[in-house]
């Protein structure tokens, strides 16, 4: 099944360079310096408006965070960001994700996610296989807006825990998707 959703992904970011988002400017990635201003602004909007992220953040070892995924499709989607881990209030490395959906899908999307990595095994597993499938690995745990309300520090032991924000626009649908997270150089 790993075969079949990184035919997807190939499909998707073909798709999103011919034209699915007509950014060309954009698509090769920022520059170093614009990912670290966007992800750090992006982080530090988060802190301030999600109390469980922020208590996350002073017990997490590392913090990837992805300012700007573009994401969108008719029944084959795609999607694609760049972001900065930040360890210890520094940009040490830089991701890419990467992903397709198959299936009753329409729209465009743009949002942005950080993962907070709780423990160095986490953290180590995202380069042990250079990149790693969400869902595939170390436990994830997508916090929404409700479920961040009711967790504390004390309650929260799980390896890592993704938030989503800023999104706009619109994408519905229904389908297999993959996503895959991979070390780039800047």
């Amino acid at each position: 099944m790993s075969d079949v959703l990184l035919r997807f992904a190939r499909f998707g970011v073909l798709l999103f360079v011919l034209g699915l988002f007509p950014l060309a400017a954009h698509a090769a990635g920022p520059s170093k310096a614009e990912l670290e201003k966007t992800s750090k602004a992006a982080l530090q909007t988060l802190l301030a408006t999600t109390p469980a992220a922020k208590s996350l953040n002073a017990q997490a070892v590392a913090v990837l965070v992805f300012p700007a995924v573009k994401k969108g499709g008719v029944m084959v989607g795609g999607q694609y960001g760049e972001g900065v881990l930040w360890r210890n209030g520094k940009a040490s490395a830089y991701y890419s994700t990467a992903g397709a959906s198959y299936g009753m899908q329409i729209g465009v999307q743009k949002y942005g996610y950080a993962m907070f990595f709780m423990n160095e095994t986490a953290l180590q597993a995202l380069d042990a296989a250079q990149g790693f499938e969400v869902g595939v690995g170390p436990s994830v745990v997508l916090v929404d807006e409700g479920m961040a309300r009711q967790k504390t520090t004390t309650t929260m032991k799980d390896d890592i825990y993704a938030f989503i924000f800023s999104q706009k626009g619109l994408m519905a649908g229904l389908g297999l998707q993959g996503n895959k997270l991979t070390r780039i150089e800047k």
